[in-house]
């Protein structure tokens, strides 16, 4: 097993359920088939993340307002059309350093983009929106939190003005070892946002939109064609007790990385983090970098 990953077991799984927040979306229950996967134990962290933008300077954050523009084109090979909204981009970072004291936190103010280009360097890949939700619930089946029905404040990080993430694994893991699944930052999905999508979801069909391996393989390998809405799930510390249920999501663009409720994948969202996948059998083709 990968180092500081969690094997997640394939098989059928409930997914969905009552989400009793009108302003975060779910899904109605439908049984769902995932393949077995590995899922990184955290999410991605402020020390981990730094020793990517070293190795690929490209995703460096920019200096200056005309290094800044100068990156996003060699990133995206042409001028994004969300540009404007990678200036928050590492927002509390200084350069390449991070917050004295948060290595072990996770990286925020990351977009879709940035966390598809983390992954496909260190060899993994987003999880899909069922692969999500299965490692979350974590063989629990119909309840709203990975630990059972009742929220329990001393297991999760949420409903915190003041907005300071928490060191990951400061709270028990779920049944299959996994921490900090809900609350503390919300995570990027590989999924496009379809409202539609779940009312036909099948066992071949991997990710919202997309109906083949093929497709998901072109996600991958392409991601910075990307123009649509991308799943966000977990909630984050921000959040009260409904959108850290295993059931609720939101969606943005995929370059923002400051929060707007339904995020594209160029949005950087204040407490937007991300964790990594790979498959039990990974062809080493799908991440080599661009």
């Amino acid at each position: 097993m990968p180092d500081d990953m969690v094997h997640i077991p394939a098989g059928e799984f409930q997914m969905g359920g009552n989400n009793e927040d009108e302003n975060t979306q779910g899904d109605l229950l439908k049984t769902v088939h995932v393949d077995a996967f590995f899922m990184d134990k955290y999410p991605v962290t402020n020390a981990q993340y730094k020793r990517f933008i070293i190795a690929v300077p490209v995703w460096r954050k920019p200096s200056r307002r005309l290094h800044q523009q100068r990156l996003i084109k060699r990133r995206f090979r042409t001028k994004p059309e969300y540009q404007s909204f990678d200036r928050y981009y590492l927002k509390d970072w200084n350069e390449d350093n991070y917050p004295e004291g948060k290595g072990d936190h996770p990286v925020t103010h990351v977009s879709w983009y940035a966390a598809m280009a983390y992954a496909r360097w260190i060899g993994k890949r987003l999880p899909t929106e069922a692969e999500w939700e299965k490692a979350a619930r974590g063989e629990l089946t119909g309840k709203k939190y990975p630990w059972g029905d009742k929220l329990e404040p001393e297991k999760t990080l949420i409903d915190k003005s003041v907005g300071e993430t928490i060191s990951v694994g400061k709270y028990p893991a779920n049944n299959y070892g996994l921490y900090d699944m809900v609350g503390n930052v919300w995570e990027w999905c590989l999924d496009e946002y379809d409202p539609d999508s779940f009312q036909s979801l099948t066992t071949q069909k991997l990710i919202a939109g997309e109906n083949t391996k093929e497709d998901l393989d072109r996600i991958i390998s392409n991601f910075w064609e990307v123009k649509t809405k991308r799943i966000l799930r977990g909630g984050s510390l921000l959040n009260t007790a409904s959108p850290v249920q295993t059931t609720a999501k939101c969606n943005n663009h995929p370059m923002v990385t400051t929060f707007l409720t339904l995020s594209y994948p160029s949005h950087l969202v204040p407490k937007i983090g991300f964790r990594c996948v790979r498959d039990t059998g990974l062809k080493k083709s799908y991440y080599k970098f661009f």
